[in-house]
């Protein structure tokens, strides 16, 4: 039988959970500079001193929303180092269509890394470590596709890799704004498709 201790233990992190969702909801709906700790409090039925018996401020709480978000798509983000040549590259379709059924990640990212473009947001530096990771994985994919002979030797790989995050990104807000007419994983696949056949060898 659970201690005492074990109980409330996991009651506080089953808690700790239940507030870090209804923020995730409250960031994505409103952005972080518009929501307020109360907000946030109201939403889980705690006073604001009682949100801040949990998280000792809004920006914590930003970082551990965040840390969240990551860990949903830990297993898909490991995946981009499996692989060779350009099978590891079409790992992201499997996370568009992930994406796709996770709309409210997905809103939470695209409004967090819109207002992180302004000086001194507190999520600046988690995106622009994020983007330059993601970036870097891509083009260490495409070099080994490269080095399979599945790409031109002269391709920009590191411009592709950034070409291909922004396509991503800018999909997820048309799909985001408009989702009966934009079919963002079909969009994505025949982009893919085709951004890659363009950095193919000649003979290919």
């Amino acid at each position: 039988m659970p201690s005492d201790n074990a109980r409330g233990y996991a009651k506080g992190r089953a808690r700790r959970r239940e507030i870090l969702l209804a923020a995730l909801r409250a960031f994505a709906e409103q952005g972080f500079r518009a929501t307020s700790m109360r907000e946030i409090a109201e939403m889980v039925g705690l006073s604001q001193a009682g949100l801040l018996h949990h998280f000792s401020s809004k920006e914590e709480l930003l970082e551990e929303v965040l840390r969240l978000r990551d860990e949903e798509q830990t297993a898909f983000n490991e995946r981009l180092g499996e692989g060779r040549g350009l099978d590891a590259i079409r790992y992201l379709l499997d996370l568009v269509d992930l994406n796709a059924r996770q709309v409210g990640l997905v809103r939470l990212y695209t409004v967090l890394a819109g207002e992180s473009v302004s000086p001194g947001h507190p999520a600046r530096q988690y995106f622009l470590d994020r983007y330059a990771t993601v970036r870097e994985r891509v083009a260490q994919r495409l070099r080994s596709a490269r080095d399979e002979g599945e790409l031109r030797a002269d391709a920009d790989l590191d411009g592709a890799s950034a070409v291909i995050m922004a396509v991503m990104d800018g999909l997820q807000i048309q799909w985001l704004l408009d989702p009966e007419t934009v079919d963002m994983p079909q969009v994505f696949r025949e982009f893919l498709e085709t951004y890659l056949r363009g950095l193919a060898p000649d003979d290919r």
